[in-house]
């Protein structure tokens, strides 16, 4: 537990840099690539975007039920999941965060360590850690219930490149623990390794795809590993994201270690990401 402790809260040595131009595609005058992705999130896994220094955003992120449910489930509008989050540009390089939906709540910060250059380093590196607190756990099933097991943790290394100003893709090692899990087989430790990309359509547009495998996962599990294929439209002081999910978690553990939709099947949950700032 020390040591998980530690890699959440090892102070990390960043160099301050200049306020990101917001929604800009385009590379500044002090030749940093900027806007690799215009939202917080590709769909499920984390953008190397950061709030701009100052910056408070409101974001609410919906998965609807599963869409095989048909009528019974009116086709996925009943049993939907919800988060509300509230993320704030602390620095220029650090995002801090609050949220909860009905499985969990969540703390994060998000930091930058390195911007793509022109003609220099060729990736943006951004490092994401996160402290959840399951709320699905209840004392009446587990009458030694202690709140450390209800702890969960996890980094992420976030690394992108804008290759051109239609195409960005990144890459997103994962490790997240989590005190209690409902397999005997499985881990507490589990890594995972996430990618996405993004592709501009218009001004406005574009088409957005991630997808991760989880590294060891127990071999009688009955999760997948999550593939989320959507669109971005930005509105003015806003970006809507809408897609098409197999995992209806939204927390990093619940789309990593226990997504239970399959594409082959029909059994993926339609949702959306909406993030106003202030």
């Amino acid at each position: 537990m020390k040591k998980i402790l530690l890699i959440l809260l090892f102070p990390l040595l960043t160099f301050a840099q200049e306020d990101l131009l917001a929604g800009v595609d385009s590379v500044g005058t002090d030749q940093k690539v900027e806007s690799a992705f215009k939202a917080l999130k590709i769909v499920n896994i984390e953008s190397t975007k950061l709030a701009a220094k100052g910056d408070f955003y409101f974001v609410v992120a919906h998965r609807f039920g599963s869409v095989k449910d048909g009528f019974e489930g009116f086709y996925g509008l009943d049993n939907a999941n919800t988060q509300l989050k509230f993320l704030y540009g602390f620095k220029e390089w650090l995002t801090i965060g609050a949220a909860r939906n009905e499985l969990a709540y969540d703390f994060s910060v998000k930091y930058r360590l390195q911007n793509q250059m022109k003609d220099g380093f060729p990736f943006s590196i951004v490092g994401f850690n996160s402290l959840a607190i399951n709320n699905t756990l209840k004392e009446s099933n587990y009458p030694k219930l202690s709140f450390e097991n209800r702890l969960i943790y996890v980094t992420q290394l976030l690394v992108s490149r804008k290759f051109s100003e239609k195409l960005s893709l990144e890459l997103a090692p994962t490790f997240f623990h989590e005190n209690f899990v409902d397999n005997d087989a499985q881990d507490n430790s589990q890594y995972a390794i996430g990618m996405g990309g993004r592709y501009k359509l218009g001004k406005r547009w574009s088409v957005n795809v991630d997808y991760a495998v989880h590294l060891n996962r127990a071999t009688n599990s009955i999760y997948k590993n999550p593939l989320s294929i959507g669109v971005d439209l930005e509105t003015g002081g806003h970006v809507f994201q809408m897609h098409f999910t197999s995992s209806q978690g939204i927390h990093e553990a619940g789309y990593l270690g226990q997504t239970t939709g399959d594409w082959s099947k029909g059994d993926v949950f339609f949702g959306f990401n909406l993030a106003r700032v202030f």
